[in-house]
C-alpha cells in the first residue's frame, strides 16, 4: 500500500501499476487481494508467449493462451492488414483490463487501474471520473481534463507519442485515446500517435527500433528520436493527418474520443467533455 492508505502498488519488471477501489472498506481489502493475486505470474505468462505477440497482426493470427495475450491480439486486430501493428501495441491497456476485471466485486462503487498512463475503469451507476490530460509524457504538466461519468461507454484511457515510453512512428508530443476498454484505447493510442507526422520533412530525426532495442517488435522501422521546432503550417499538416485518422476510428466505433498535442497546438474529437487547462487546486482522480 501506497503512504496514503488508499492505493496500491503492484510491480513487476516493466509493469507498473497504480490502483485505487472505492466503496465498502471490507470490499475493497478483498478488492485488492484479488488484484494481487491476479498480477502474480501474470508477466511470466505473457514472456511464454511473447514471439507471437511480437508478430504483426494478421486476420488468421492463431489463438492466445492467456487472456492477456489474447485481449491484446483482439485490440490490434480490426487494423490487420491495413497497418503494421502488433499486439504488443495494447499490452499496458490488456493488463490495466485484467486487473481491474479481478477488482471489480460487490461493494465497489468505483476502481481504476493505472498502468504508466494506460488506465482502466470501473464505474457503478451515478459514478464519475476526471482524469487529467498532458501534452509532454517528458515533462508531465496538466493541461486539461476529460469527464467520464457511468452513463458514457468509457472505460480505458490510453495516451501515445514519441515522447513517451514506448517508441513512436509519428511525431505527436501526446495523443490521449478514450475507448471501451484500455486495450482499445491503447492500440488505439499508438495508431493515431503514429499518423501524427510529416514524412519527408528533413529535420526530423529518425533511427531503426532494433538499432535502439535489439528485440523490439518494430524491428527496422524507423522511430521518431527528434523533432525540430515545427511553424504553424507544418503543426497543422501533422495535427490533421492524425484527426484524419483519429475520425476513422470515431466512425468505426473503435474509440469515443481524441486529444492530439504537438508542440503546444492541440485539437480533439469525439463526444466527450474535454476541458482545457483547469486551476491549480483542481486535481483529477487520474
Amino acid at each position: 500500500m501506497l503512504a496514503d492508505g488508499r492505493r496500491l502498488h503492484l510491480q513487476d519488471g516493466p509493469i507498473d501499476l497504480i490502483i485505487e477501489a472505492s466503496g465498502d472498506a471490507r470490499a475493497v481489502r478483498h478488492a485488492y487481494a484479488a488484484a494481487a493475486q491476479r498480477f502474480a505470474g501474470l508477466l511470466d505468462a505473457l514472456c511464454a508467449e511473447l514471439s507471437a505477440l511480437r508478430t504483426p497482426a494478421r486476420s488468421d493470427m492463431p489463438a492466445f493462451g492467456h487472456p492477456v495475450a489474447q485481449r491484446m491480439a483482439d485490440a490490434v486486430a480490426p487494423f490487420a492488414g491495413e497497418i503494421f501493428i502488433t499486439p504488443m501495441a495494447a499490452v499496458a491497456g490488456a493488463v490495466a483490463d485484467e486487473i481491474l476485471k479481478a477488482l471489480i466485486c460487490p461493494g465497489i462503487t468505483r476502481a481504476y487501474v493505472n498502468n504508466g498512463g494506460d488506465i482502466a475503469l470501473h464505474l457503478s451507476q451515478g459514478a464519475r471520473f476526471t482524469v487529467g490530460l498532458v501534452d509532454r509524457p517528458d515533462e508531465p504538466r496538466l493541461v486539461g481534463r476529460a469527464e467520464i461519468d457511468a452513463n458514457g461507454p468509457v472505460r480505458g484511457v490510453a495516451t501515445s507519442g514519441w515522447r513517451g515510453r514506448s517508441f513512436s512512428l509519428g511525431i505527436a508530443d501526446a495523443v490521449t485515446i478514450l475507448a471501451p476498454t484500455a486495450a482499445t484505447a491503447d492500440a488505439a493510442a499508438t495508431v493515431v500517435a503514429n499518423a501524427v507526422d510529416l514524412p519527408g520533412h528533413r529535420g526530423i530525426v529518425r533511427q531503426a527500433a532494433c538499432e535502439l532495442q535489439p528485440d523490439s517488435d518494430l524491428g527496422t522501422l524507423q522511430v521518431t528520436r527528434q523533432v525540430p521546432r515545427l511553424g504553424a503550417t507544418d503543426r497543422s499538416e501533422a495535427l490533421g493527418a492524425g484527426l484524419t485518422m483519429a475520425r476513422a476510428l470515431l466512425s468505426r466505433g473503435l474509440i469515443c474520443a481524441a486529444a492530439l498535442h504537438l508542440q503546444g497546438d492541440s485539437a480533439s474529437v469525439g463526444s466527450a467533455t474535454f476541458v482545457s487547462l483547469q486551476p491549480q487546486h483542481e486535481q483529477p482522480d487520474a
